[in-house]
């Protein structure tokens, strides 16, 4: 079973969380859990963040646990040591915004349930590392580095010119770098490489590398950039689990136009219809996405959805959001 290498805490979250792991999470732990690099290429939806970093959170559980339990430690030093151990890397800057508050959920639930089962456990830093950061807070993080690091490609390179950057790194077991398809063949995914060789460099110990996309193609290509040239035998193959379970998923696709007649400009009464059948899809609903193609349609959408839903129904996204949003 996937789910028998990870401790009893993770075990017992994951099974009230979720029916089952996905294909992605079920062939991507056991190979991450052994130390093998691992390029995930799995549809938008099909759990490819957790299959990265439940194997990561569940290390640091068992770090703590033992740490805790070691009669040669004494009073507040029984936490899990200040550096950083995971190092996650999207070259979207939201996304990054969005990662880290998906985890902080996961690890507040994980200390209640160790609470619940007469194992706390110690306290699991995340921090963010962009250009919106606030300099307070870059220096905190400096002072008291987080045992994960969320990041863009191009702070990954400022805090490894930096001597207190550097220090933070040296632990560093885990790199994922998400959306890899997007900076593989490009001027960015170069500069990225030779970050991730110098963190390679600079690093203690052997960096297991992650790798995730929903589009890689051609896939094999995309393994040689993740592992890099010390990983590619004498064939020409990168040394790299890949797991692929596909791009396509299986649809149930509906399409619904307006009762009332459409124009050039969309009117009041088309915008107000358009807007009440979105609000009773997403009533019957989990989860709803809504696309348009403007920043001034995301916040106008998003305004008028919250008037009908809630403030706390409805989050904006686009690339222009402040850093507060």
């Amino acid at each position: 079973m996937p789910l028998s290498q990870f401790h009893p805490i993770i075990r017992t979250w994951f099974s009230r969380k979720f029916q089952g792991p996905t294909d992605a999470q079920a062939q991507g732990w056991p190979a991450i859990a052994q130390g093998t690099h691992t390029l995930i290429s799995a549809p938008t939806g099909s759990g490819k963040t957790l299959a990265a970093f439940l194997t990561c959170i569940d290390s640091l559980v068992r770090q703590g646990l033992e740490l805790q339990d070691s009669p040669e430690i004494q009073g507040s030093n029984k936490g899990l040591p200040d550096t950083t151990q995971v190092v996650y890397v999207s070259p979207l800057k939201a996304l990054s915004n969005d990662i880290q508050k998906n985890l902080a959920g996961p690890l507040v639930e994980l200390q209640a349930l160790g609470e619940e089962l007469g194992m706390p456990l110690p306290e699991i830093r995340t921090g963010l590392r962009t250009g919106d950061t606030k300099a307070s807070e870059r220096q905190k993080m400096a002072k008291r580095p987080p045992h994960i690091l969320i990041t863009t490609p191009e702070s990954l390179y400022l805090l490894l010119t930096s001597n207190s950057g550097r220090e933070g790194l040296k632990h560093v077991k885990t790199l994922i770098l998400d959306e890899i398809h997007a900076v593989a063949d490009n001027k960015r995914g170069s500069h990225l490489s030779l970050s991730v060789e110098r963190l390679r460099a600079l690093a203690e110990g052997p960096i297991t590398c992650i790798g995730l996309s929903a589009t890689q193609r051609p896939i094999e290509e995309v393994a040689r950039f993740l592992v890099g040239n010390d990983s590619i035998d004498e064939q020409g193959h990168p040394q790299c689990r890949i797991v692929d379970t596909g791009f396509a998923r299986e649809l149930d696709l509906d399409l619904q136009l307006p009762n009332l007649e459409l124009g050039p400009i969309a009117t009041h009464e088309v915008w107000g219809e358009t807007l009440d059948t979105i609000t009773d899809l997403a009533a019957n609903h989990g989860t709803t996405l809504v696309f348009v193609n403007t920043r001034r349609l995301v916040e106008r959408v998003s305004h008028q959805l919250a008037e009908r839903m809630g403030e706390e129904a409805v989050v904006a996204h686009h690339g222009s959001l402040s850093r507060a949003c």
